[in-house]
């Protein structure tokens, strides 16, 4: 028989572009998570709309109404989760610091995607910074949540290449499509469990990835089978 797939709830504030890859990914039977709920923090994100289009229950926690009350804020988003029976968390674009309290009860099964490639360049303005910084290759992140911004164990990571002349603008593009790539591969690999937490919840590992080919460098890792 096969194991039931995760219901997972995807937490956004804007357009939703990681959301429609991973709902393109969940139409697949076979992927090992479904999209129970979507959910923002804005009533005006254009992902909303791109959600119910897609058949997907939506749900809005305006975070504006709740101005110095964070727990308040969590504890509505997670009455929403609690009605849509949801065991997986993806934030896509989520653009809110969670609490610890929320982190830790989610611990294991909250997940996010990240425009660098962790731990260079944590929070904002990622492709900007890595251009001034004069690195080769920058890229993006899919990693466990933790109480640290940007700080959680890593699931896998894509690599670009930073060109000549490259604008942060064209340096984003690149980036996005590794994360439409990469996100909807990690989050199922989150599902059917083969992430495993080690090192003291320092490190991620997942079970049965292989080594990149010879001749394909490492600009995906791990590399699935």
């Amino acid at each position: 028989m096969a194991s039931a797939r995760k219901r997972t709830a995807i937490l956004i504030s804007g357009r939703g572009s990681n959301m429609a890859a991973l709902l393109e990914a969940a139409a697949a039977p076979d992927y090992p998570a479904s999209v129970a709920l979507v959910l923002s923090n804005r009533a005006d994100a254009a992902g909303l709309a791109r959600a119910a289009a897609a058949g997907v229950p939506t749900a809005v926690v305006e975070s504006r109404l709740f101005r110095g009350d964070r727990e308040g804020f969590e504890r509505a988003v997670e009455a929403e989760l609690a009605r849509a029976g949801v065991e997986l968390v993806a934030l896509a674009g989520f653009m809110r610091v969670l609490t610890p309290g929320f982190v830790g009860r989610w611990e294991g099964r909250l997940v996010n995607v990240h425009p660098s490639l962790l731990p260079a360049f944590p929070g904002l303005d990622t492709h900007a910074r890595a251009l001034a910084a004069g690195v080769r290759l920058h890229g993006c992140t899919v990693h466990l949540v933790s109480a640290g911004v940007d700080e959680g164990p890593i699931i896998a990571q894509a690599a670009v290449p930073v060109l000549e002349g490259d604008t942060a603008e064209a340096l984003a593009a690149r980036v996005l499509e590794q994360e439409h790539a990469l996100y909807p591969a990690a989050l199922a690999w989150l599902a059917a469990g083969r992430v495993r937490v080690e090192a003291g919840g320092r490190r991620a590992r997942v079970e049965g990835a292989a080594e990149p080919p010879p001749g394909r460098g490492a600009l995906l890792n791990p590399w699935p089978r």
